[in-house]
């Protein structure tokens, strides 16, 4: 006796089509998660550095002339136009205002003859407040205003 069967490609019919339908929402809200995830770290670092290069700038310039530190935070490089900046800004919307500057001259109570480990010192302190990094794809990652970040050095002067 001879069985009928059914070829099984008929039967399978459009069964990848629905998974591939199912998984494509959850597979693409995770890639761009994960994408502006990464995207807020590399923000995150590119504005940690540029404020330990400032500190390191300003540590071994005269005190008291902060703009070409803060300069150096936002742009990368101390070179001034005026009482701005004169190149572009590292991250989009960082701006001079979101930088502070601190050494013997402009903080003199906290900053000036210190006793650290070292003897007593002159810091430098450099600080970035408020700087909100925007998310592209905001259903898979929100945007986030950053935390203070700052460095403190040593004054070599």
């Amino acid at each position: 006796m001879k069985m009928l069967t059914i070829p099984r490609s008929r039967t399978q019919r459009g069964g990848a089509a629905i998974e591939f339908a199912v998984l494509l929402l959850p597979l693409a809200f995770l890639t761009f998660g994960v994408t502006q995830c990464g995207r807020a770290f590399y923000e995150y670092n590119t504005l940690a550095k540029s404020v330990r290069d400032a500190a390191r700038y300003q540590s071994s310039a005269t005190p008291g002339n902060t703009l070409a530190a803060r300069c150096v935070a936002v742009t990368g490089v101390a070179t001034l136009n005026g009482s701005n900046c004169a190149a572009s800004a590292l991250l989009p919307g960082l701006t001079l205002a979101q930088v502070t500057s601190c050494d013997r001259v402009s903080c003199p109570a906290t900053h000036n003859l210190q006793a650290t480990g070292r003897g007593v010192v002159d810091l430098v302190t450099i600080t970035v407040t408020g700087y909100s990094f925007t998310s592209v794809v905001p259903f898979a990652m929100p945007s986030v205003v950053f935390g203070a970040i700052s460095a403190t050095m040593v004054q070599s002067l």
